[in-house]
């Protein structure tokens, strides 16, 4: 059975997409720690971080730390946080998370609920700052 995730790869699900390459995707996560948080999969269904090949595992991590980049200007912060925890989708996932606390990153707090129209928008936001390497 398909992720969600790879509902959302085959566009059955719609998601504000931050980038995307051919083997990878990263979108904003509907209910976000802190606004600007992205999410960066691999297209290809995979449960577990380390059960990825070497060449797939290295380019999820770039193409992750491309997207990080972009976060961290679009959203300015003192870090991207990155989280990999794998245990609430079986479809491998990277968090990037604008930080300012440590508290930041408390998967456990209640989590943002931003409407469609913020979404958008953070997500014009990180893609404008991308396109412009």
């Amino acid at each position: 059975m398909a992720s969600i995730f790879s509902k959302i790869v085959s566009g059955e699900i719609p998601a504000h997409v931050v980038a995307e390459t051919a083997e990878f995707l990263a979108f904003l996560d509907v209910n976000p720690l802190v606004m600007g948080h992205v999410l960066v999969i691999p297209k290809k269904e995979t449960d577990y971080l380390f059960d990825m090949d070497e060449e797939e595992y290295v380019g999820l991590n770039l193409f992750s730390r491309i997207v990080a980049k972009g976060v961290k200007e679009a959203f300015p912060c003192v870090k991207v946080g990155v989280a990999v925890i794998g245990l609430e989708v079986p479809h491998v996932h990277i968090h990037l998370i604008p930080m300012n606390n440590v508290s930041d990153m408390n998967f456990s707090r209640e989590k943002l609920k931003p409407s469609h129209e913020e979404l958008h928008e953070a997500a014009v936001k990180i893609r404008a700052v991308l396109a412009r390497g």
